[in-house]
């Protein structure tokens, strides 16, 4: 008698999230002329499960990847839209990395900081599930609208 093994989808099963949804779309608004039309949400994100023994494997000496470099913005892009959906204030990503893979990321609405994030080890940006994913960016999400809500003058400046 075999049996046999059946691979669990990269991540893990899909969740449902805002943010995932948001995520992707962020993504798919870049491509102009439909290559990702037939790929899941799942397939054009793929890039932002990393499992545990990949993230041991990448080096982290050296310039961080232009790919990685991408997924970091298309993430904090989606934070930002998550929380103008939420909040009715726009907030915008501004981002500092160094050669080596150090930075920081900033998101602010009106005169208001909302996000502010130390990054290191750039180069091993992204999260064991799916869920990892969605709960990281939801609970920036939150934080940032908690924050707004706090402080509505200084957002709507």
């Amino acid at each position: 008698m075999t049996t046999e093994t059946i691979d669990a989808p990269r991540g893990g099963e899909m969740v449902e999230s805002a943010f995932l949804t948001q995520l992707a779309a962020v993504i798919r608004a870049e491509d102009s002329y439909g290559q990702w039309d037939d790929k899941t949400d799942a397939d054009i994100m793929a890039e932002f499960i990393v499992t545990k023994e990949e993230r041991r494997e990448i080096p982290i000496i050296g310039d961080p990847d232009p790919d990685v470099m991408w997924r970091v913005g298309k993430f904090y892009d989606a934070v930002g839209l998550l929380i103008e959906k939420r909040s009715g204030c726009m907030a915008s990503q501004m981002q500092k990395m160094s050669h080596e893979g150090f930075g920081r990321v900033v998101l602010i609405a009106g005169k208001l900081v909302v996000v502010s994030k130390h990054l290191r080890d750039i180069h091993r940006f992204g999260f064991v599930s799916w869920e990892k994913l969605a709960e990281a960016g939801e609970k920036l999400v939150e934080a940032a609208v908690e924050t707004i809500d706090t402080y509505p003058d200084a957002a709507r400046a």
